[in-house]
């Protein structure tokens, strides 16, 4: 696990009219301001891989579909600088990531449905000043293998 990375279970609460949860709450760990809620959907076989920023916390939701969500830790002052984490998140495991400012993240849709994802942002984004920078998907800094493992 990356230090800082807080992960949150979401339950469910089911009737027989369907269910209800609560994602981002005020007083919670996993909870950060919230200044930007975006929402993007992906189809199957992508990869979108890898961004980081150096201000702003990602909290993500996928909602619909499987990601397999792989975080790199690029943090200078961190004891897990270096460590890479991957959390299966999606409507088999509901969970929300809030991802610190330095570290790496991105997915790979898992399965033959697309991934609905909502990622609530600590800070708006500035097209004219974007907290955001790039890494390719297969970064040898890196080093992750994006293929499925057969057990």
């Amino acid at each position: 696990m990356i230090s800082g990375v807080q992960i949150k279970p979401i339950k469910r609460f089911c009737d027989d009219r369907g269910y209800f949860c609560e994602v981002i709450k005020f007083g919670e760990d996993t909870y950060h301001e919230v200044k930007q809620t975006s929402y993007t959907e992906t189809h199957p076989g992508v990869i979108k891989a890898f961004h980081w920023h150096k201000k702003q916390w990602d909290v993500w939701f996928v909602v619909r579909g499987m990601a397999q969500v792989v975080l790199h830790d690029m943090r200078d002052d961190s004891p897990t600088k270096g460590e890479t984490q991957v959390i299966c998140a999606g409507e088999d495991n509901p969970v929300l990531i809030a991802i610190p400012p330095f570290v790496a993240h991105g997915y790979r849709v898992l399965g033959n449905e697309k991934v609905c994802l909502f990622y609530h942002t600590s800070e708006a984004y500035d097209p004219a000043n974007p907290d955001e920078e790039r890494i390719e998907f297969d970064d040898p800094k890196i080093g992750f293998d994006w293929t499925t493992k057969n057990r």
